[in-house]
């Protein structure tokens, strides 16, 4: 059975950083892709980065290159997002996703692509 379990969530002031975990168990993950995605209220759920377990490549939305990266441990088999220069528009709630990548020609970035949720963090940046 898989779990993904974040952590790391919290109330930081705008410029501030955080670093977020996802601790991922229940299957070798070697084929699958991690993402990071984030949902403000009355907002979708939106793609924020993702990164292949199997070589460590990354992507990242747009909105947060630069700001945030996200990497693996893979003796802990844990996902992170460090998250610097945090704005107002970063409050979200985070969560953690897994999508069996394997074959895929580019990285997964749709919400409907990924098989496994965590139940997510609050990130709040207060300005």
């Amino acid at each position: 059975q898989v779990q993904l379990v974040e952590s790391g969530g919290g109330l930081v002031q705008a410029g501030g950083s955080l670093r977020l975990s996802c601790a991922a168990s229940g299957r070798t993950f070697s084929s699958y892709a991690m993402g990071w995605f984030r949902q403000a209220p009355g907002k979708e759920r939106e793609f924020v980065a993702a990164i292949y377990w199997s070589d460590g490549s990354t992507y990242y939305a747009d909105s947060v290159k630069g700001r945030f990266t996200i990497s693996r441990d893979n003796a802990k088999n844990t996902v992170y997002l460090q998250m610097n220069r945090l704005k107002p528009e970063d409050t979200a709630v985070y969560y953690c996703a897994a999508c069996w990548s394997e074959g895929m020609a580019t990285m997964p970035l749709a919400v409907y692509e990924y098989d496994y949720w965590g139940l997510g963090t609050q990130v709040t940046v207060s300005s």
